[in-house]
């Protein structure tokens, strides 16, 4: 008996301490690329460490590399994985029966919900507009693109039902993009500026924002500028 348990201990010692498995190559993936969004979000493209990426995953750095090949592999994969969402969603929108402006407030809806679900995106797209877009590869340039030529289906749809006046699709774009962007992205400041005492800071709420967004775009596409506004108020009273 005390030579078997001495036996079973040597075998032990030679195989030395029993190691964790090893994490299934889609669960090192996933690791890389939340660890990676995140670190994108705070720094930026330039700004960002694969030393500080792998760490927050627990992973050897070699990983990063062996699954997405580089630093800008990596970015490339977190902005196609945000504009492929909110492309697939906005081109079913697009295509379905609902009504010229059912169509415009489930496009505003698409962009927050996505960018909700990934709370990095903000930050990084702002980021990437104050660098130029110089991280800006040509895939990413047609996901975007497409996202703006569907909004363009639905405008000039709209305007063939008489329902929207010719409006600049590219103009829209832009002033129901920004907003939601910046909603999203200060999300922190505005809770340290509530904490300041900025009244109002941290009442704003995803529902309230979004809802205001989309009225505002409709109203712009409906021709309804504040100067005509305050005109048919002033009839009416």
């Amino acid at each position: 008996m005390m030579m078997a348990a001495a036996t079973s201990r040597t075998r032990t010692q030679r195989r030395g301490p029993r190691r964790s498995p090893a994490p299934a190559p889609d669960s090192t993936r996933q690791a890389l690329f939340a660890a990676a969004a995140r670190e994108f979000a705070r720094h930026g493209f330039a700004g960002a460490s694969v030393d500080r990426i792998a760490a927050a995953a627990r992973l050897n750095k070699a990983m990063i590399y062996y699954h997405f090949g580089s630093k800008g592999r990596l970015y490339a994969e977190i902005l196609h994985d945000m504009f492929s969402a909110v492309g697939a969603r906005v081109r079913a929108v697009a295509d379905s029966n609902a009504s010229a402006e059912d169509k415009v407030r489930q496009f505003v809806e698409a962009i927050a919900a996505e960018a909700e679900a990934r709370p990095h995106f903000p930050p990084i797209w702002c980021r990437e507009v104050a660098d130029e877009g110089r991280h800006f590869g040509q895939d990413t340039g047609r996901e975007v693109a497409s996202i703006v030529g569907t909004l363009k289906r639905m405008i000039d749809e709209g305007v063939r039902a008489g329902v929207f006046v010719p409006a600049p699709h590219m103009l829209v774009h832009v002033g129901l993009i920004g907003p939601l962007l910046l909603f999203f992205a200060s999300t922190p400041l505005r809770a340290r500026l509530s904490r300041a005492g900025v009244r109002g800071a941290a009442e704003l709420n995803r529902d309230q924002v979004v809802g205001h967004i989309q009225n505002v775009t409709l109203g712009v596409l409906r021709g309804m500028t504040a100067g005509a506004g305050r005109k048919a108020k002033s009839r009416s009273v």
